[in-house]
């Protein structure tokens, strides 16, 4: 199987991989990185039709490759990622957090989103049902001290981030790239946290696996 992976930011790239490897070493993994995607985001402050067809364009691309199934893991473009979805079936094409927005919702009624990328917090909670109550929380520095290359202060800044989500039932971590810092979360916590990473490689394990 042939997995595109499409990122808008590079610190996603070691994170999905590092899950593949653990959960699904078998799959075959295309990257395609294109981070003006997630500046250009920042700079509108919305998502726009221009960054609609660009998602489409990718979608086309990366469809002609012949990938059995697509994986973006930027999460702040979720109505983009539906509409090439809608152009590429029946490819299964998975938005970064729908994998774990399930397994959260079966684990609580009251679920911390801890987010370093602001836009995040204003497209993803849209994205969980009615029934559940979404506590968001910026680790407010995080993508900054990845973008200059110091993992450990990112990851200090969202353990101290996550203590305000201790009264939460879940603590969902939004960004592939926090993923390496859920060990920590949870040691801060004692709350069960959840990563975009693995649940995605498990629910595409369980898609393809259901229809090879």
């Amino acid at each position: 199987m042939r997995i595109a992976l499409i990122h808008a930011l590079k610190h996603s790239i070691v994170p999905i991989e590092a899950s593949f490897t653990r959960l699904w070493p078998d799959a075959r993994l295309m990257n395609l990185l294109d981070d003006s995607l997630s500046a250009d985001l920042a700079r509108d402050g919305r998502l726009t039709d221009v960054m609609t067809e660009r998602f489409l364009a990718i979608g086309r691309y990366v469809a002609s490759t012949g990938a059995d199934a697509i994986l973006f893991t930027c999460s702040a473009f979720g109505p983009c990622i539906e509409a090439v979805a809608d152009a590429q079936a029946p490819i299964p094409v998975l938005k970064p957090n729908e994998a774990m927005i399930e397994q959260a919702v079966r684990q609580g009624r009251r679920i911390g989103l801890l987010s370093t990328f602001p836009p995040t917090l204003a497209s993803m909670p849209r994205e969980f049902p009615s029934s559940v109550e979404i506590v968001p929380k910026l680790a407010e520095g995080g993508m900054a001290a990845l973008d200059r290359g110091d993992r450990a202060e990112h990851d200090r800044i969202v353990m101290e981030a996550a203590k305000d989500l201790r009264g939460c039932d879940v603590i969902a971590l939004a960004q592939y790239s926090m993923a390496p810092a859920a060990a920590l979360v949870a040691e801060a916590t004692g709350r069960p946290v959840l990563t975009t990473p693995d649940s995605a490689v498990q629910k595409l394990k369980a898609v393809l696996s259901a229809t090879a």
